[in-house]
């Protein structure tokens, strides 16, 4: 694929055509185009729900941290959520690092 893109982005009009600056013009634009589509799109659309689920979080809720620790949320303050991962062990960890809810993979194991 990318020996094809070499190809058609070096070769050079035959001799008696004129080569239209336009057309590497567009072709720019339109790879362009494809990259937010499909790569810088769906990013943010998955950063903002991450914002959105965190946001959303209240004491008592399961969550995963990005350590893979699983916890119940024992209270939340600003930036800092403390989560009772069992047997009266408290851990303080950033909002940051929560990633998801527990119920997200129980419905995957299902």
């Amino acid at each position: 694929m990318s020996n094809l893109l070499g190809i058609i982005l070096m070769a050079s009009p035959q001799p008696g055509q004129q080569g239209s600056p336009y057309s590497s013009l567009i072709f720019l634009l339109l790879i362009m185009v494809v990259f937010y589509f499909f790569l810088i799109r769906p990013q943010m659309k998955r950063q903002k729900e991450l914002k959105n689920f965190r946001e959303s979080l209240k004491k008592g809720d399961h969550i995963i941290t990005a350590g893979g620790i699983y916890g119940k949320i024992n209270n939340i303050s600003d930036n800092i959520i403390t989560i009772d991962v069992g047997n009266n062990v408290l851990l303080k960890v950033d909002k940051s690092a929560v990633l998801r809810d527990t119920s997200d993979v129980q419905n995957q194991q299902q």
